[in-house]
């Protein structure tokens, strides 16, 4: 089975676009195509059917994030900004956050964890309503939240290096070592599990995920010492621009001493993907997905090439603070 695993990650990896942008376009569109294979029977046909569905739409929450107010909060969780112990002192009950710290400072410093959470109601009411076109979306969705739980520079204020003089960090960690490297990553994640808890679970994703941005600086920082500027950086050719990237040779040295960390994290975002998708269903009575349509319908398509037609018009001042890549 691991073989034919592997086979198939090699067609999901052709299939998906050759130039990666950030999680949000290459990782996100492999974690939810991905997590579509590890899905039980009762459960897979309904989402090979829609794989393209659900490996297109997997990016469609950053599209939203510049434009629709209150978007770009979902993504993350400045942890660091609560202090000492802010994994065990924030209420992971969204009510009781509001009311310690408000919902003003709670969206300035990101609502990832929150999100998840949320979505995993929805995702089950839809399941339980067999509403085909709204299961499709949330699982979508909520499938890059997760993902970008999984993300360690999702946990901090200190995003991009900014803060540290290592501006580009983010994009170096989450996207060009997965277009370098992930042809060669085991993504072999096995089933899905069923989550007794499945708030304490994305709390346990983020927190997890903070314990890694000491490394993920570090070791940059560090290799930053030993690299000359002209060795460190380098040019690609990326349709017909020329463009100043990491060089292969520093990201595979930062990819040495982080010590598999990209590849452990990408695995820790499909079975997190999968699992919650499954408890969903799980929750809602498991319902029969082979009676629901084999594909989104006429309406929900046309509400995406809506959205999509709005976004691209959108006035860049509508644009919202946020984690930037």
């Amino acid at each position: 089975m691991h073989k034919t695993f592997t086979l198939v990650l090699l067609v999901v990896l052709a299939l998906l676009p050759q130039r990666p942008q950030a999680w949000g376009f290459f990782g996100h569109r492999l974690i939810n195509r991905l997590a579509v294979f590890t899905l039980p029977p009762e459960m897979v046909g309904f989402y090979k059917a829609n794989i393209d569905y659900m490996t297109e739409n997997a990016t469609r929450p950053d599209s939203r994030r510049s434009v629709v107010p209150g978007e770009a909060p979902r993504h993350f969780l400045d942890v660091d900004v609560y202090g000492d112990s802010a994994l065990t002192k924030l209420p992971h009950n969204w009510a009781d956050a509001i009311a310690k710290y408000g919902e003003d400072s709670l969206m300035k410093h990101g609502i990832v964890p929150w999100q998840v959470v949320k979505m995993k109601y929805q995702l089950t009411d839809a399941f339980k309503k067999r509403d085909a076109d709204r299961i499709l979306s949330l699982s979508a969705d909520m499938g890059h939240y997760i993902a970008d739980a999984c993300v360690p520079l999702h946990t901090t204020h200190n995003y991009n290096g900014q803060l540290t003089g290592q501006r580009g960090i983010h994009g170096f960690w989450e996207s060009r070592l997965p277009e370098i490297l992930s042809a060669n990553y085991d993504f072999f994640v096995g089933q899905p599990v069923y989550l007794k808890n499945p708030t304490e679970t994305i709390w346990q994703a983020v927190g997890r995920s903070n314990a890694a941005v000491d490394s993920v600086l570090g070791f940059e920082r560090k290799l930053t010492t030993e690299f000359a500027e002209d060795r460190k950086f380098g040019f690609e050719e990326r349709g017909n621009q020329t463009v100043r990237v990491y060089s292969r040779d520093f990201t595979n040295e930062y990819h040495q001493r982080l010590n598999g960390q990209v590849e452990r994290q990408m695995r820790l975002a499909v079975k997190l993907v999968s699992s919650y998708w499954y408890t969903c269903w799980v929750d809602a009575g498991q319902p029969d997905l082979g009676k629901l349509p084999r594909a989104a319908s006429e309406t929900e398509k046309q509400r995406l090439a809506k959205e999509s037609a709005e976004l691209k018009n959108a006035p860049a001042q509508a644009a919202v603070p946020g984690h930037e890549d």
